[in-house]
């Protein structure tokens, strides 16, 4: 069986550092943003946005090329995604059953066609990591509002989480335009159908659907938290006020007993 690798590896590559340093060593082919590395029956696809497929290719070379690729890339991930499939060449149509690509010819804008499905799958498994582990690393704050009625936590406590839910959800907003049609298939729209086969087997559309609810999740705990960060303010304020008023009683009573 032929393997296929899927890999995100960082938030983002510098593509055009990228064909510089392979043109003189690969055959490369630069397609809408992206670097197509052609070796035989074997390509390696490189997108943008930090997401690699891998057709054919030898474990050694992969290991090679995602060391070059991390060399650069833009904020390399923690914990890299990966997905694993096999495939075979030559088939009568192009189709995925459990994990297994048939397709039709070799291609090479064919491959590109059902590697950009692939690409944005696993760049959108990194987005469902980085939202789902912020909303568990932060989901002991409405337990606690729950349980004891206040976020026992200090003002700046509370501002670095505000900062990091903030981080994470405009880093997937900013890039979630990644997750649509690629404007690829505008010119080439009689290969649409190909990249359609990955997204559909992929679920992309119902996926990207999750995520957005998880986002709401994370922007209603930024909403929590500016809110509890108001309060307090005020609250401050009110006993600044309170505390005013008293001196200034304080002050009249002296001045009279004086008299």
């Amino acid at each position: 069986m032929k393997q296929c690798t899927a890999y995100c590896l960082a938030q983002s590559f510098d593509i055009a550092g990228l064909s510089k340093h392979l043109s003189d060593s690969s055959l490369i082919r630069i397609i809408k943003g992206a670097l197509m590395v052609e070796d035989q029956d074997a390509w390696s696809v490189i997108f943008s946005y930090g997401s690699v497929v891998h057709w054919q290719v030898s474990s050694e070379e992969q290991s090679r090329l995602d060391k070059l690729l991390l060399a650069y890339a833009e904020n390399p991930l923690p914990a890299v995604e990966e997905d694993h499939f096999t495939f075979a060449l030559n088939c009568v149509t192009t189709r995925i059953v459990e994990d297994h690509i048939e397709v039709e010819s070799s291609d090479p804008i064919l491959m590109f066609s059902l590697s950009q499905g692939m690409a944005q799958s696993i760049k959108l498994a990194s987005f469902e990591t980085q939202a789902l582990a912020t909303i568990n690393n932060t989901r002991y704050i409405p337990k606690s509002l729950a349980e004891n009625g206040e976020i026992k936590l200090n003002r700046e406590q509370i501002a670095k989480i505000r900062g990091q839910l903030f981080l994470t959800k405009s880093d997937i907003i900013l890039n979630y335009d990644l997750l649509d049609t690629p404007e690829f298939f505008w010119e080439y729209p009689e290969y649409e159908r190909y990249y359609n086969i990955t997204a559909k087997y992929l679920e992309i559309t119902p996926r990207t659907q999750v995520l957005s609810k998880k986002l709401e999740t994370i922007h209603e705990l930024f909403e929590m938290l500016a809110d509890e960060q108001k309060h307090r303010h005020s609250t401050i304020l009110e006993w600044i006020i309170i505390g005013l008023i008293a001196f200034e009683i304080v002050m009249t009573i002296v001045d009279k007993l004086v008299v």
